[in-house]
């Protein structure tokens, strides 16, 4: 079973991939809009391919309003 600050730093890691950007350069409690320059519909293509990497669905009043890596991944934890 993966521990939270496992299923975070594959959060992160999928996030600087899927993006192009360093992963030296995210922080769990980085705000992924910010720190990404992304807006919410690339927000959903990143959603889509975490819950295809992790086997899980995750609805959608779970993550609304999340906006940071950690909590995303809290969630996603709590899926799994």
């Amino acid at each position: 079973m993966r521990t939270l600050d496992q299923t975070t730093q594959e959060v992160v890691d999928l996030a600087s991939k899927h993006f192009n950007v360093p992963v030296g350069s995210l922080a769990p409690s980085d705000d992924f809009f910010k720190k990404l320059g992304i807006d919410s519909l690339q927000a959903l293509e990143l959603l889509s391919r975490l819950e295809n990497h992790f086997g899980i669905e995750l609805p959608d009043y779970e993550v609304q309003g999340v906006s940071d890596f950690r909590t995303l991944a809290e969630r996603i934890q709590s899926r799994l």
